[in-house]
């Protein structure tokens, strides 16, 4: 069990080295240099949007376009970069940061699918949700958001939120999060009340993931040359 969310702690003050050190860390370890050029930012609905890890002149501007909340997707990681100037950002903007570690290469606990609809409901929005790519991570929680707080058709909801326009891709490990909600939708009739009675009787996590098929040559493009986390 898991007790999410979690809003980060206070950020430490950095000294100019230390926030060198990580400014370093992230462009080049964290392939933040990619992200400079293309931050697979995008609309989720009119409170909610999507993206990659975003830098502190990223988190400058959402503050300037009115985002209140941020959720890291990819948990509290204190020897990382990206993370440290996040923390230290969020901070001095005022912006509330929320540390929601969820995984894309296998399906999630039930503990972490009814702390997101918990979370849907308590943060304050606007709000970014982000992983490293905006690709996975964000794409199962953008899903999840519009069929869970905004009561979109599933289907839709996948169709816009799950696709290679954002650089997911089904056919890799990562395609287990269609195949989650496809199992859902082919047990049930797909609607939200059946949702969350599904899950805690008959959603098996551990057997999903296991029955999952991925491709060699996916799992190569998403692992080695896109570098996914």
């Amino acid at each position: 069990m898991i007790d999410l969310p979690v809003a980060a702690p206070p950020a430490p003050p950095l000294s100019r080295f230390e926030r060198l050190r990580a400014h370093l860390d992230s462009f080049f370890v964290d392939h933040g240099i990619f992200r400079q050029v293309y931050r697979n930012r995008h609309r989720v609905s009119n409170v909610l949007w999507r993206s990659a890890q975003p830098s502190p002149s990223h988190l400058r501007r959402e503050k300037a376009l009115g985002t209140r909340t941020i959720v890291n997707l990819r948990g509290r990681r204190d020897t990382c970069g990206s993370y440290i100037l996040e923390r230290r950002a969020c901070e001095e903007l005022g912006l509330a940061l929320v540390d929601f570690p969820i995984r894309s290469r296998s399906a999630l606990d039930r503990s972490t699918l009814h702390a997101a609809a918990d979370m849907f409901e308590r943060i304050e929005y606007p709000a970014l949700i982000h992983c490293k790519s905006g690709a996975d991570r964000a794409g199962l929680m953008a899903t999840l958001y519009l069929f869970v707080a905004e009561g979109v058709p599933l289907p839709e909801a996948m169709k816009t939120q799950l696709s290679i326009r954002y650089g997911h891709v089904k056919s890799a490990k990562t395609g287990v999060i269609d195949h989650f909600f496809e199992r859902f939708l082919s047990e049930t009739g797909g609607a939200l009340a059946e949702f969350y009675p599904w899950v805690d009787s008959r959603y098996d996590p551990v057997a999903l993931t296991a029955e999952h098929r991925s491709g060699l040559l996916a799992n190569f493009l998403v692992n080695k040359v896109l570098r996914r986390e």
